[in-house]
């Protein structure tokens, strides 16, 4: 474990060590119902721990990092994480009585999902660059086990694939990270202050600019294969659908906000030496790709969960675009943008993961009827999916009203393909929820076991953002927009 002598024993720590232990403790100890609440419950202090940032700010040390930017992307991350886990108690319990899991397998899989929370708060708490890189890369391959946890055919294949594609774009990002110290070292000198963040931003501007162009290309491709990005994106549909449905939650709510947490660092990197190339156009380019690109693979899904895993897609292209085009206003949008993604796409993912189960399939044209046969789950995925097309008055629906105005305000001729690739998603989206929430029921029409209180907690929220945003966090946001540049 990390040690730093000027953070022990602060919130920090407790970060670290409440899932870094847990994940130890899990792999050892007996038992489906001691594991389930062992990991709810360390995903619950783990999140009271991130609250704790917001009172008590830890000094930097060499190794972590507390600032308004990762204090953001760590609360929520922990809190989806807690609600994932209160969600993953019941349907993991559920797929171990019908025999798709053993218990050994769910031993294994409480202990890595503490794992992967260890490692993205480190990640994001990482005041070393290289120690960043390394978070990353475990985070990685925590999800690569539990994706492949079924130990089919296809979820092995699906596995694979993520960690090939994974190791590619994670390669890259390293190289991307040893060009960033190969400029830094003429100037901070050799060794480890070549690789703290503090140190690098503050002398970023005497840097080389050949070698930051060329780095942040490396970060973009490297990082950018983690956030989901088309082109390189071929990962992340399989790992949606042949994986635990708990695990698509945190993909889309946790993981891939953790690598453009990383892009986002560079990025500002890069903004702060005058002579480098701005990153935003090819920010821009990537997201405005993967937007259009998704919203048009939307309508050719046929499985459920790799439907929305092309949603995910769509909206993190949304968020790269927003952080790309920079500026206050779309900065804050985009932060707002992440926040509402995060917590509707986990809840989307609570609900498909229950009525996968109750139906026996994932397969859409088997799923008709939801909100007569099981009216909780239909009418909560009905206004997840309300809510992640962006119509009024969710909270989506505002974030990307902000975005699409500061893009008309500031570049006219990119907000035609922006509005034009919502459009498109938004169609396919409802075109799909018609057939799946209405009409006649099919399937199974059963009672079904499900924990509501994680699906319309997160729909609650989203709800209430749509009308009203706290001061204090207005207020904390805009602070995060203006350290982006």
């Amino acid at each position: 474990m990390i040690s730093d002598p000027e953070i022990l024993l602060e919130p920090v720590s407790a970060l670290l060590l409440i899932p870094g232990v847990s994940a130890i403790l899990l792999a050892l100890l007996p038992g489906y119902r001691l594991t389930a609440r062992l990991n709810v419950l360390s995903a619950g202090l783990t999140f009271l721990a991130s609250l704790w940032l917001l009172i008590a700010r830890p000094e930097t040390g060499n190794y972590l990092l507390v600032d308004d930017l990762n204090i953001v992307f760590v609360v929520l991350g922990t809190f989806v994480g807690f609600t994932t886990s209160l969600f993953s108690a019941s349907y993991i319990g559920h797929e171990l009585e019908i025999g798709r899991l053993t218990p050994a397998n769910l031993r294994f899989y409480h202990a890595m999902y503490q794992a992967l929370m260890f490692a993205m708060n480190l990640a994001l708490l990482a005041n070393n660059i290289g120690l960043m890189w390394v978070a990353v890369e475990l985070a990685t391959l925590t999800t690569v086990l539990m994706v492949g946890i079924y130990r089919t055919h296809e979820a092995l294949e699906a596995a694979w694939k993520y960690f090939i594609l994974g190791s590619v774009g994670i390669a890259l990002a390293l190289f991307g990270t040893i060009l960033v110290y190969m400029a830094a070292q003429p100037v901070v000198g050799p060794g480890q202050d070549a690789m703290i963040w503090t140190s690098l931003i503050a002398k970023a501007a005497e840097f080389s600019p050949d070698l930051l162009n060329l780095a942040f290309i490396f970060l973009m491709l490297g990082y950018g294969t983690k956030v989901g990005l088309a082109p390189l994106h071929a990962w992340l549909p399989d790992a949606h659908a042949e994986g635990p449905t708990p695990i698509s939650a945190v993909l889309s709510g946790l993981l891939l906000n953790v690598a453009l947490y990383a892009v986002l660092r560079f990025k500002m990197l890069l903004a702060a030496n005058p002579n480098a190339i701005s990153p935003g156009p090819l920010m821009v380019l990537l997201g405005l790709v993967s937007l259009i690109f998704a919203a048009f693979m939307l309508y050719r899904r046929r499985d459920i969960k790799r439907m929305f895993a092309y949603s995910s897609i769509e909206h993190m292209g949304i968020i790269t675009f927003a952080f790309g085009m920079g500026g206050p206003l779309a900065n804050f949008a985009g932060l707002l943008h992440m926040t509402m993604h995060s917590l509707t796409k986990s809840a989307i993912f609570f609900a498909v993961g229950h009525i996968a189960q109750v139906k026996g399939t994932q397969k859409i044209a088997e799923i008709r009827g939801l909100t007569q046969s099981h009216p909780a789950l239909g009418w909560g995925l009905v206004i997840g999916v309300v809510a992640i097309a962006g119509l009024p008055p969710l909270g989506i629906f505002m974030s990307e009203f902000l975005i699409v105005s500061s893009t008309f305000a500031r570049e006219p001729l990119l907000a035609v393909p922006l509005v034009f690739g919502l459009l498109v998603a938004f169609g396919a989206l409802t075109l799909r929820m018609t057939d799946i929430a209405f009409g006649k029921p099919t399937g199974n029409l059963g009672p079904v076991e499900a924990s509501y209180v994680p699906l319309y907690a997160h729909l609650a929220l989203v709800f209430i953002a749509g009308f009203y945003l706290p001061g204090p966090l207005v207020s904390w946001f805009q602070n995060v927009a203006r350290l982006l540049g």
